[in-house]
């Protein structure tokens, strides 16, 4: 559907367009895109061999066919300064997507910035400082130079710990392995700085320190093996939701039984057919809807928990299986360790569990068969198991994290095909800094410490805590409070008397004063209260590179300029430590200045290599030009090794064509899949030849070899007692007030809708967040559909539009989190784990009517979002 888009006609791709490799930087899935450009004054024609798609155009294509594009997948945008076209289409030779697009990623090139199509005009295209009583546009040395000596002052007079930071960890838009070296090597390498977070919580932590403690990394199977597990389990994640093409071409073939044929090829006499799903989840989520109609309701086991008791169920799974032998003995005697321990510390009758988590002693019994009964001839049940934010952001995340592994690790289901003990994931995955070991366990709580005054210069990078943050209402009233008092003094002298602005910023700082910087590609809440702001470039106007769920590492080629002056956040990191080691210089301290040098990266290539090539496990093998060259499949980190397209020389085989130059493989223990090691160079191998002959040999899952991330090689079972709601205040929440506020993402929304404000799909259909509640709750409380109602507690308020839910449970609402025009976080309390890993989740309040339906919603339908057969 061409929505608004006022286009009535679409230039035909020429065949001599350049082409680029794209990843959706979107969600984690990670979906291969090509970008098509090519001069503005120009199109192809509808002859084969005037167009990109060698087709005759002048016919009728039939309805699947991929010589297409819709509106969404075209804009006018520069390119090295002129004007092109720009098509951006899935890859349908991608093995991740194979040409799906979501609702996203279909719309990435309408979403990009141009001015002659007017779209994403909201972007940031020049640094701006506060002066005159507002944010006005100025040079980059003239902002960096700010930003530098008030840093420099403020750590030459109060030392490291007073400057925070908040830094993304991720890939993807605006990430990547580049950005996050960048900054990185500036705030872990120039810098020891301890008081920093991450982009979606309030301290620099892992969100799964549960399961790396276990000595099993949180991506370890691949998207192959939901095609071939014989049960799936989801826990807390809405996968047709949030990684829908995952869902879409992995899941659903083994759900409908296509995929029976590949079962077969790898599993041999092993009796296999469609998978079985069991979903843990409080909530009825479109997935569980839409699972039942691709598996039939008879596969399919909804375990409608009470919030917050993943753990108990999970324990319990564990004591049924080890009381029935159903447990995988030879694989927990060579690869894992403490297994009877955990046993007898985890012990759970199904009847407490029931009592506990609200699910019927006999939906226990039947999920725990499904999951790990052995098959017909005695064959072990390959059973994958998916969580994410459900359980991530819930109660006592640590060992719920850990009882599901143990599970996991019990039934032999982590390094086997068909297996895994994985998270979904959000976004992409780009993490790429020197050792975060100085930050220590737990991490700070940088959000409470900046409510209570600490901290005195505050860098902000890609993140805007106003509406990803708990406690929200409380952290923006004191943020603004103290980033005020900076504002008012730089108010007080001439901007151009730099000596007499550093002065009165430091004056300020000392009486409470907050001095904040914030790097972005758009206005964000916070950068409201911010005096300098940055703008930065995202993926498509830089080359970035990423990991998705299953560590598919690929190169984004930049495809179009960034607006303005906005540039890769690597290179602005460069560039602040370039002014900060003068600024040091300038103070009398040379020794400190000295350690920022080895910035000197002229482009996004410069920090990759200076990075990732050199410091990351495999790295010294990844190179541009060979992403470049491996397309939108990439390899699967980590790389342990090349392999050329000629004759096969010394090395030993991966089954792959070609000759193996490093990293022979090794047979596995788990099964027949080969396992890649890093090995040095083969003694005699023929010489290396060209880097464009070279293919990265990559890792398909992790663990194959039964060896995991410990000394030892062996995985640790954990105990994981039952706790009730750990974070503290959270029962006594619950018990004050009748409403459980969940809270989550929506499929036409990216996460904080940071890209969505200014976009007139995504804010029609949702001018306020929506609230999904049952009927029956709406009517008690004179409810409508899309009436405005106010969700407040003991933290605080926000607003969201009344949304019938016939599925809904009565007392459980379901709200679009992080909306700019409602945000859910303002009614999250405080409370995290011992990790300060934040509880989102497990939030209670009341509801109450503000008014009627506007007239701005009286175009939406409140249809249920589930679909038929």
């Amino acid at each position: 559907m061409a929505y608004k888009r006022q286009i009535g006609r679409l230039p035909i791709v020429p065949a001599d367009a350049t082409v680029h490799n794209v990843v959706c930087h979107y969600c984690i899935v990670g979906c291969g895109y090509k970008a098509y450009t090519w001069d503005a004054r120009y199109e192809g024609g509808t002859a084969p061999k005037d167009n990109a798609f060698g087709v005759d155009l002048s016919k009728q294509q039939d309805a699947e066919t991929t010589a297409w594009y819709p509106p969404s997948m075209y804009n006018l945008v520069k390119q090295n300064g002129k004007d092109v076209h720009l098509v951006l289409k899935p890859d349908k030779d991608c093995v991740v997507n194979s040409g799906l697009g979501s609702v996203r990623g279909a719309r990435m090139a309408e979403m990009s910035y141009s001015r002659q199509r007017n779209t994403e005009l909201q972007r940031l295209t020049n640094p701006l400082v506060w002066r005159y009583g507002q944010l006005q546009p100025t040079s980059w040395d003239d902002a960096l130079d700010l930003v530098a000596r008030v840093t420099a002052n403020v750590v030459a007079a109060q030392g490291e710990d007073a400057l925070f930071v908040s830094a993304y960890d991720h890939g993807g838009a605006g990430g990547g392995y580049e950005n996050t070296w960048g900054t990185g090597k500036l705030y872990f390498g120039a810098m020891k700085i301890k008081n920093i977070r991450i982009h979606n919580r309030p301290a620099y932590n892992s969100e799964v320190h549960g399961t790396r403690d276990m000595g099993v990394g949180e991506l370890n199977n691949c998207y192959e093996d939901a095609e071939l597990a014989d049960t799936i389990v989801a826990v807390g994640t809405n996968a047709l939701e949030t990684q829908t093409n995952y869902f879409l071409n992995h899941w659903v073939p083994n759900m409908r039984g296509t995929s029976v044929d590949k079962k077969k090829k790898e599993f041999g006499n092993e009796a296999v057919d469609r998978a079985r799903v069991v979903i843990v989840d409080p909530r009825r989520t479109v997935t569980v809807n839409a699972c039942e109609i691709e598996a039939g309701k008879e596969n399919v086991l909804h375990l409608a928990i009470n919030s917050g008791t993943d753990l108990i169920l999970f324990n319990a799974w564990l004591t049924y299986a080890a009381d029935k032998g159903w447990v995988d003995r030879a694989f927990i005697a060579a690869s894992t360790k403490d297994f009877d321990k955990a046993v007898a510390a985890n012990k759970v009758s199904v009847a407490d569990a029931a009592k506990i988590t609200g699910v019927s002693e006999a939906d226990i019994v039947k999920a725990i068969t499904w999951i790990a009964e052995p098959k017909a001839g005695n064959a072990r049940r390959r059973t994958m198991f998916a969580y994410e934010k459900g359980l991530i952001w819930g109660n006592d995340n640590y060992r719920t994290n850990q009882s599901l592994v143990n599970l996991a690790l019990a039934t032999g289901n982590v390094g086997r095909p068909g297996g895994g003990c994985v998270r979904m994931g959000g976004h992409q995955e780009g993490y790429c800094r020197p050792s975060d070991a100085h930050v220590g366990r737990p991490a700070a709580y940088v959000d409470k410490l900046l409510i209570e005054g600490k901290g005195a210069v505050h860098h902000v990078w890609g993140c805007d805590h106003y509406k990803t943050t708990l406690n929200a209402m409380e952290f923006k009233r004191v943020y603004k409070k103290r980033t005020d008092m900076v504002k008012d003094a730089m108010n007080s002298v001439p901007y151009g008397d730099r000596d007499a602005m550093v002065k009165a910023i430091t004056d300020a700082i000392r009486q409470g004063g907050l001095f904040s910087v914030d790097v972005d590609i758009v206005p964000t809440k916070i950068g409201e209260a911010a005096h300098v702001i940055l703008p930065a470039a995202t993926s498509g106007e830089m080359n970035l590179t990423s990991m998705n769920g299953e560590r598919r590492m690929r190169l984004t080629e930049r495809y179009m300029d960034p607006p303005g002056q906005a540039m890769p956040d690597c290179l602005i990191a460069a560039r602040l430590a370039n002014h900060m080691e003068r600024a040091f210089r300038a103070l009398g301290k040379p020794d400190i200045a000295g350690k920022f040098t080895g910035f000197d990266w002229k482009t996004e290539e410069d920090a990759f290599m200076d990075g990732y090539h050199q410091h990351e496990k495999g790295g010294e093998f990844v190179t541009y030009a060979r992403l470049r060259a491996m397309g939108t499949n990439g390899f699967q980190e980590p790389a342990v090794g090349l392999e050329s397209t000629g004759a096969v020389a010394a090395g030993t085989s991966t089954g792959a064509p070609g000759e193996v130059l490093k990293g022979p493989a090794i047979e596995g223990a788990r099964g027949k899949e080969p396992v890649q090691k890093d090995a040095p160079t083969l003694a005699g191998a023929a010489p290396t030849p060209p880097a464009d002959t070279q293919r990265i040999i990559g890792t398909k899952r992790l663990y194959a070899d039964g060896k995991f991330n410990a000394p030892d090689g062996k995985a640790t079972f954990m105990p994981t007692q039952w706790r009730g709601l750990q974070a503290p205040g959270k029962q006594a929440e619950k018990d004050k007030f009748p409403y459980l506020i969940n809270n989550g993402r929506a499929n036409l929304v990216w996460q904080s809708a940071y890209l969505d404000v200014e976009n007139e799909l995504v804010m029609d259909r949702w001018p306020f967040p929506f609230i999904e509640m049952n009927p029956q709750d709406m009517a008690e409380l004179n409810l409508k559909e899309g009436d405005l109602v106010e969700v407040y507690n003991d933290n605080g308020s926000t607003q969201a539009m009344a949304y019938p839910t016939p599925t809904a449970k009565r007392k459980q609402a379901f709200m679009l989190f992080a909306y700019p025009t409602g945000v859910q976080g303002n009614v999250v309390s405080a409370g995290v784990n011992e990790f300060i890993i934040p509880n989102y989740k497990q939030t209670w309040g009341s509801i109450r009517k503000i008014s009627d339906a506007p007239a701005g919603v009286a175009h939406l339908t409140f249809k249920s979002k589930e679909y038929t057969a």
